[in-house]
């Protein structure tokens, strides 16, 4: 019971203090699962965050609920799901209560674009960090780089940008290079 606590305290945490959608909360998940509590590995976290990427949902839900599996089973992806969800619904439910005293504070909209500008710069920071420890061979360069230059250049989904590297990373393995 403790654990499952810990997890759903663990992700109301990080649903509670971080803004802006999955990607944004990648410093947060990396800190709290990775250093903080040693869940997981920074590349078991890629994984989970792979995962949820590619399957249906939110992407910080989905990989807060992957987590919570590996962790404790079913019952610790359904925890750490709550544990992820909570804030918002309390957050969300007050806001859309007082929407258009909300909307039409000056400060709030100089708050947030103010706030805006620092997720950017931990959304890179956590890609950096990650990327050191992700790209350990030239395949991996040249399949995110390709990633990198389909999702900029194409229309292309994400979910086939991920299902393409996959392919790739099978491919190469199945003609003997390393991953």
């Amino acid at each position: 019971m403790k654990e499952l606590l810990s997890l759903y305290w663990a992700f109301f945490k990080i649903g509670g203090l971080t803004f802006g959608g999955g990607l944004t909360m990648l410093p947060m998940l990396k800190y709290e699962l990775v250093e903080k509590k040693d869940w997981v590995s920074e590349e078991q976290l890629l994984d989970c965050y792979a995962i949820g990427q590619c399957t249906p949902g939110i992407i910080a839900v989905n990989t807060a609920t992957y987590v919570g599996y590996l962790k404790k089973g079913v019952m610790g992806g359904i925890i750490s799901t709550l544990g992820m969800v909570s804030p918002s619904l309390v957050i969300i439910t007050s806001i859309a209560l007082f929407m258009r005293s909300f909307m039409d504070n000056v400060w709030l909209q100089h708050a947030l674009m103010g706030v805006r500008g620092v997720v950017c710069a931990l959304m890179l920071n956590t890609v950096i960090s990650l990327a050191k420890k992700s790209l350990v061979s030239p395949a991996c360069y040249v399949i995110c780089i390709g990633a990198f230059l389909l999702a900029l250049l194409t229309g292309m989904p994400t979910v086939i940008i991920v299902i393409i590297a996959g392919i790739c990373g099978v491919l190469i393995q199945k003609m003997g290079g390393k991953l």
